[in-house]
């Protein structure tokens, strides 16, 4: 019987990770919502985030670069936290610093600041342990939903000037969107399966311009060595699929540059030990169809570091 709750389980969370949806440009830019593994924390914990994306924009009908194609690269220093509110209720928080980067033929730019702030709040549905044969089963799930407010700058002249490029170098959307968020993990002993889904629901900013609903799911298998009940070294490998609808002007055009889909072969490590977790992982692009194919995502790394307390 718990052998068949487990494959249910696991039925239910893949159909809903990769359930089909159609791209802000996947991963760069604005609003990238990649969770990965969360650090162990009982109460709380603070650290810093950094994540370095790429992107090739202006390419040609048939993906091939021409002499406008522009090299974009995104990075970000993100400060986040984590509090857990008794055993039931989590509260993650964001605030990312950006630091945007393009070069041409054509000319060079750089975009640098706060980025949008997002708050997400998280309710444990499932809190179960037991076991299976002589070995601890351990399954959660939580379940919950976020804002995203925005703190960023957004440059409307960008859309205007560029229109055969993704609306994808900014700071911020210019609005306040939100997020639905779902994460489940089942542990056997010390080897793990933990699954993240976001989807993020955006409205129209002052500009007549939405970017499209986007939901950004990953699976990862983990496994914990525990070095002499000091240091638990978990290393982690799985996909990470990102995919959402196409921008929106004047609350009916579709802009045909924007949307699509990337999907990503992700490994990893993350360390645990008394008042210190942190951990890194490489994200490499396996396919994609980005903007009717005049965008293509490079390989992307994120590395964070946190303080429980």
């Amino acid at each position: 019987m718990m052998k068949k709750k487990i494959i249910i389980s696991l039925m239910l969370l893949c159909s809903t990770t990769f359930a089909s949806l159609a791209c802000d440009i996947c991963g760069c830019g604005v609003g990238s919502y990649y969770l990965g593994i969360l650090p162990e924390f009982n109460k709380r914990f603070i650290g810093l985030r950094y994540q370095h994306k790429s992107l090739q924009t202006h390419l040609g009908p048939l993906g091939q670069r021409t002499p406008i194609t522009a090299d974009e690269t995104y990075q970000s220093a993100e400060l986040w936290g984590g509090w857990n509110i008794g055993s039931r209720f989590r509260i993650l928080a964001f605030v990312p610093y950006n630091f945007n980067k393009r070069e041409s033929q054509t000319g060079n730019g750089t975009k640098n600041g706060l980025g949008d702030i997002a708050l997400m709040g998280y309710y444990k549905l499932l809190d179960k342990s037991g076991t299976l044969g002589e070995r601890l089963l351990v399954q959660s799930v939580w379940i919950g939903g976020g804002v995203k407010v925005p703190t960023g700058k957004y440059e409307p002249s960008e859309r205007l000037a560029i229109q055969e490029s993704p609306n994808n170098f900014q700071l911020g959307t210019a609005s306040t969107d939100f997020t639905l968020n779902a994460a489940y993990d089942i542990r056997y002993n010390d080897l793990g399966l933990n699954t993240n889904v976001n989807y993020k629901i955006n409205t129209e900013n002052k500009y007549n311009y939405r970017y499209g609903n986007k939901l950004t799911a990953n699976m990862l298998a983990y496994y914990k060595f525990r070095l002499a009940n000091v240091v638990t070294v978990a290393p982690n490998a799985g996909v990470l699929y990102e995919t959402a609808d196409k921008d929106v002007e004047n609350n009916k055009y579709n802009v045909d540059v924007s949307g699509g889909y990337s999907l990503s072969a992700v490994a990893g490590v993350e360390v645990a030990m008394k008042g210190l977790s942190f951990g890194a992982n490489y994200q490499n692009v396996r396919s994609q169809d980005l903007a009717g194919g005049r965008a293509k995502a490079g390989n992307r790394v994120m590395v964070h570091m946190s303080l429980p307390f």
